[in-house]
């Protein structure tokens, strides 16, 4: 947990001038309530708790508090998320699903361009599917063809994950499919090329996923991929030491799969197609779906 010096810092500081600069306009607005998540709300009450029991500090003698034990990277990664908590409204559950889904990316669509990630393109990439699928797939940020095509999981990787439907016996639109971070991350003189997104990016989004996760409620969530792995469960292990084995994120059964990508970079290793495989039949066996001998064959030595 961080410090009470570490709350007294100037980055702090500014985070809760920046706070409060929403909030009053989110007033001004008319609006009288926003959604925070936990994270949020531990960060107000860390705050809270720290002013009350912080000495006063003297300017001729104290001491800028130590930071050498400090991760700067999480650091960050923390303030990212409890400055970007502020900005969801409360959308109420007893809306369809769908609404409810297009007032959250209608919110995203109009976060305040102060806010806004500069490292982000500006062309939105939110969903794709069915919202009352038992299955949400999860990856990491849209790419060159998701942009254009403005739906996650398009492209050759698109192609490859609509081919392990086809085998699980799915279409498309009968899951739900989305990303941690809902704009493709730029580069200098960007053309087709893509970039994985930073901690501060995804630490941005992680508000907007867990309130889609909450509207969605599937009974499985996949996770494709290292960024959606360390998101969603906040670690930075690898896809290989999580796959194979059930997780879960705020009670929904998770399971860690390697990307589609990841197929393709490997030249469709057939190990790693198998053990991709695996994990898809402990997906269906976990939302309900027959499994006949032959699918359990798949991708096998020899198959």
């Amino acid at each position: 947990m961080p410090t009470t010096n570490e709350y007294h810092s100037p980055s702090n500081t500014g985070l809760m001038r920046q706070l409060v600069k929403y909030l009053e306009s989110q007033k001004a607005k008319g609006l009288s309530h926003v959604l925070l998540d936990e994270d949020a709300r531990q960060a107000l009450r860390n705050l809270a708790n720290s002013s009350k029991s912080a000495p006063k500090s003297n300017p001729t003698t104290s001491k800028p508090p130590a930071t050498a034990t400090q991760n700067p990277q999480s650091l960050t990664k923390r303030e990212a998320i409890n400055a970007h908590a502020f900005g969801l409204t409360a959308i109420s559950p007893t809306l369809p699903k769908s609404e409810q889904l297009a007032q959250l990316e209608q919110q995203v669509r109009a976060w305040p361009s102060g806010d806004f990630p500069q490292s982000l393109r500006k062309t939105m990439v939110f969903s794709s599917g069915n919202p009352e699928s038992k299955l949400m797939l999860i990856g990491e940020a849209p790419g060159h063809e998701e942009e254009k095509a403005l739906c996650p999981f398009v492209g050759p990787a698109g192609k490859k994950l609509d081919q392990i439907f086809e085998a699980m016996g799915l279409k498309r639109d009968e899951t739900y499919a989305t990303n941690i971070v809902k704009f493709r991350p730029a580069t200098a003189r960007q053309t087709t090329n893509n970039r994985k997104p930073n901690a501060e990016e995804v630490a941005a989004f992680i508000p907007v996923i867990r309130e889609e996760i909450r509207i969605v409620a599937p009974q499985c969530i996949v996770a494709l991929g290292a960024t959606a792995l360390e998101a969603l469960l906040g670690t930075d292990s690898t896809v290989a030491s999580e796959r194979g084995r059930w997780h879960e994120f705020e009670g929904i059964p998770l399971r860690v799969t390697y990307h589609p990508s990841y197929l393709l970079q490997t030249g469709e290793n057939l190990s790693i197609k198998r053990m991709l495989w695996e994990d898809m039949l402990a997906v269906m066996e976990k939302i309900g779906m027959e499994i006949s001998t032959k699918q359990r064959g798949y991708f096998l030595p020899n198959s």
